[in-house]
């Protein structure tokens, strides 16, 4: 706890105003999440800017339901855009797949996942044969990209739940992933195995600063011999003990990953039924388990009665206060009537404080909701320099909530550009430094609960005016200059 404390005494300034949010939901077009046994995972939201306003715009999984695309048109006002009809939906995740610098999305179905072209003023066309993309009817819940050297075009890893077709299943009846490569006339399909039935996939550095594809996974089906992976992007293997890497059994379903203690390695959430698990990344490349002080494991409902375990779905850091120090942002909800698990389970927002512990107030905020919350996302849907709330439950309403907090420190955003084929510059590494510190965010695609987002990555500065800017793009190059608070930068590789 010492190393904790420490370390976040140097990039924070401690939590500067009581978060408050206001609920919005109301604003939000009709969409409930839908279905039984095969979504009682997913239900994820991709948050990205289809119209190039400026603003958050949402992709939402519907489950039995058709999914449905939301416009954001400024000061909480949504409108529901034209979207090719799609049922069967999981999740998704906004990733420019043609470089033509208008943000696409890979759509997450049960059955064939689907590739959708985004064109002008959230226009979105089925695009999944052209870009030659194999097809298969698996039960897809996981995703990641990453851009391997050289190739103008993205890889994918994508991760398949149960298989339905075996008929000793569902338990120990694990499909398996998928590496999607770029050849010249489209995509060529690698198994990944075994799979131990993963509900999110993140590629990012990781602590030993190597790019791997980290895999957390559902122990509910794979009951035993499983546990969580990673998978060495370079050398093409799953790390061992002998790597380093012990091995972790839990009820893996969803992934966050942000540099906390300040020493340029990411620390990396785990959601799970029961504890919510933060590893904290060490010198030597290995992770160890927060201790359970710092107050992120959130095993039970800190509210609504109901003292059996909670299970976490998506998980995602960001700077509520814009003090410097990362708060984390977790939905929660029963998968379905699970009798041993909490079924009022209310949702965690966990403020960081400036000695490393994480202290939850999600009542006081307002934004402690009762329904099966599946995905989520921390996004400025206003554009006022705070980040707001959006979660997407299951069996009940979208919930959005508007950041009024008072009194919240500066802020800065920053998106990347390159002339190549990897448009956003995924893998870049992206630090800001003040006078109270340095913070430090990749730039990645994947992790969170089937879904995730494409925006400008935004820093909270605490009373800071300006910063350095320092990116480390992907080829290992390095820009360096002078930024000023409340702006967002759009950054061009020289």
């Amino acid at each position: 706890m010492k190393y904790l404390c420490l370390a976040a005494l140097i990039i924070g300034q401690g939590a500067q105003a009581a978060p408050l949010f206001e609920d919005f939901s109301a604003d939000l077009p009709d969409h409930i999440y839908a279905g039984d046994w095969e979504h009682f995972v997913g239900g994820g939201v991709a948050v990205f800017d289809c119209n190039a306003d400026g603003l958050p715009d949402i992709f939402a999984a519907g489950g039995t339901n058709p999914a449905k695309l939301i416009v954001n048109e400024g000061i909480f006002a949504f409108r529901q855009a034209d979207l090719p009809p799609l049922t069967g939906v999981i999740g998704a995740y906004p990733i420019d797949i043609d470089a033509d610098g208008i943000k696409d999305l890979f759509v997450l179905r049960v059955g064939a996942n689907v590739a959708l072209k985004g064109g002008a003023d959230c226009n979105f066309i089925d695009a999944t044969a052209d870009w030659g993309l194999p097809q298969d009817q698996s039960w897809s819940t996981a995703f990641t990209a990453w851009w391997a050297p050289g190739q103008n075009r993205p890889t994918f890893a994508v991760g398949n739940y149960v298989d339905r077709d075996d008929p000793d299943g569902p338990f120990e009846a694990c499909d398996d992933n998928t590496i999607l490569r770029p050849e010249a006339s489209g995509y060529a399909a690698q198994v990944l195995s075994p799979g131990f039935c993963p509900l999110s996939m993140l590629a990012a550095k990781d602590a030993r600063g190597a790019m791997t594809l980290r895999i957390s996974n559902d122990r509910h089906y794979y009951v035993k011999g499983g546990y969580e992976q990673m998978w060495d992007i370079t050398e093409q293997r799953f790390l061992t003990q002998e790597d380093g890497w012990n091995r972790l059994a839990l009820w893996g379903m969803g992934i966050a990953s942000r540099d906390l203690t300040g020493d340029g390695r990411d620390e990396v959430m785990l959601t799970s039924m029961g504890d919510q698990v933060l590893q904290i990344a060490q010198a030597d490349g290995t992770y160890a388990a927060a201790p359970f002080e710092i107050g992120t494991y959130a095993q039970r409902p800190h509210t609504g009665g109901d003292g059996r375990p909670s299970t976490g779905w998506h998980a995602e850091f960001g700077d509520i206060d814009n003090d410097g120090l990362a708060d984390l942002f977790i939905t929660k909800g029963n998968v379905d009537q699970m009798p041993g698990m909490a079924t009022r389970d209310p949702n965690n927002l966990l403020m960081h404080y400036s000695d490393g512990s994480f202290h939850e107030l999600s009542v006081a905020a307002g934004v402690a909701s009762l329904e099966r919350s599946r995905g989520g996302a921390l996004a400025d849907f206003d554009g006022d320099g705070r980040l707001d709330i959006l979660v997407l439950n299951r069996r009940a309403p979208m919930e959005i909530y508007r950041n009024v907090t008072a009194g919240t420190g500066n802020w800065l955003r920053v998106s990347l550009r390159q002339q190549d084929g990897n448009r956003d510059a995924i893998g870049a590494n992206i630090t800001v430094e003040t006078e109270f510190g340095s913070q430090r965010i990749q730039n990645v695609i994947g992790g969170g609960h089937a879904g995730g987002q494409l925006l400008p990555r935004h820093f909270g500065l605490g009373m800071a005016e300006d910063a350095v800017l320092t990116i480390d793009w992907p080829d290992g190059t390095r820009s360096s200059g002078q930024v000023k608070a409340g702006q967002t930068y759009v950054i061009s590789k020289p």
